[in-house]
């Protein structure tokens, strides 16, 4: 017999009662084996931007946090081989900031040298140098402390306002542009990508994987592990709004809710339908399944379980109205049994707003 919740937009993580390096959050350990949790910065100390800013006394609070707790901080590149490889991801964070903006060289880089952590910068290669932008210079600085540098197109354009009929081929000139001027300019190749405005599709991810990507990230939010795509790398997107201690100790002890099947598989939505369906079968690690809720950005969620056994659980998740955003999140959370929540994103583009 299915069950079937409703939740609204307001979402409660678990508590994280103390502060940085109490004892009371807890992480299970062995589903930390092969998972990372990635944090997504654009701009620090810079007021003008509250969306995409970050001040720099939340920044260290959470670099402060990252190093007082455990956690193994590594570039993208790193933490996605290490997920692939035999050796435990354990407690395993990354760092990843976008644009390049000046903000990170003169604010955030200080800090990350200052608790020796590194970090991957993805970069749009049209703006290096401008305005508020990271010079070639600067750049190269970055990198000689510890910053690794990523691909973020060079124009850093709507690509899906594009019509499929020229989307791709126009996603796939703006990354060979970028490609040649990053080679020119810094000497390296990068092998990880981020998608502008975290918007795609499955044919751009195509094209990244064609181009010789071996990791892009997006900015939905999620828990890397080794199953994840590797063209589909969530973060958790770090801004004024979400940037309290609180709120980033418990994204940094969520666990990845592993999905085996989803429909559909894509995130643009279909023709015509403005309350589509999302149906995902996820691995069934002793998840405390009455627990299950979902949220749904700007409006309230529905959340139906039809099938559940000792090893999956088929849940389908709608949107009780219409979704009028561009972006809009379709996200699962559930604590297993040793009370550890596991977390799940989905991205919807409406290409009409």
């Amino acid at each position: 017999m299915s069950r079937t919740f409703c939740c609204l937009l307001l979402m409660v993580l678990p508590s994280c009662k103390g502060g940085a390096g109490s004892d009371d959050l807890v992480i299970n350990q062995r589903d930390r084996d092969n998972a990372v949790v990635c944090f997504m910065y654009h701009r620090f100390g810079d007021a003008r931007f509250p969306a995409t800013n970050i001040s720099t006394s939340d920044f260290e609070s959470h670099l402060r946090y990252l190093k007082e707790n455990g956690f193994v901080v590594l570039t993208f590149s790193a933490a996605m081989e290490l997920l692939r490889s035999d050796t435990p991801a354990k407690k395993v964070a990354v760092i990843t900031i976008d644009d390049g903006y000046k903000s990170f060289y003169d604010r955030g880089l200080p800090l990350l040298k200052k608790y020796n952590m590194p970090a991957t910068l993805f970069i749009n290669t049209a703006t290096v140098g401008s305005a508020d932008y990271m010079s070639w210079e600067d750049l190269k600085n970055a990198m000689a402390s510890g910053v690794e540098v990523g691909n973020h197109t060079h124009s850093h354009a709507h690509f899906m306002n594009e019509e499929v009929a020229v989307r791709y081929d126009r996603f796939e000139a703006d990354i060979v542009k970028s490609r040649k001027i990053i080679s020119e300019q810094l000497g390296i190749t990068p092998e990880i990508f981020a998608y502008p405005y975290g918007e795609f599709d499955k044919g751009m991810k195509r094209v990244v994987k064609n181009a010789g990507f071996k990791y892009a990230a997006v900015q939905h939010s999620g828990v890397a592990y080794a199953g994840t795509d590797p063209y589909q790398i969530p973060r958790f997107p770090m801004a004024e709004a979400y940037a309290g201690l609180n709120d980033f100790a418990g994204k940094a002890s969520m666990l990845p809710l592993k999905v085996v099947r989803q429909t559909p598989d894509d995130t643009v939505l279909p023709d015509g339908n403005k309350r589509p369906e999302l149906r995902l079968t996820v691995q069934n690690e002793g998840l405390q399944t009455s627990r299950m809720q979902c949220f749904v950005q700007g409006g309230a969620c529905e959340l139906e379980i039809t099938e559940e056994n000792a090893d999956e659980v088929v849940v389908i998740v709608r949107s009780a109205g219409e979704l009028l955003r561009r972006r809009t999140l379709f996200t699962v959370t559930v604590p297993d049994s040793s009370g550890a929540w596991h977390w799940y994103s989905h991205l919807w583009i409406n290409r009409e707003r």
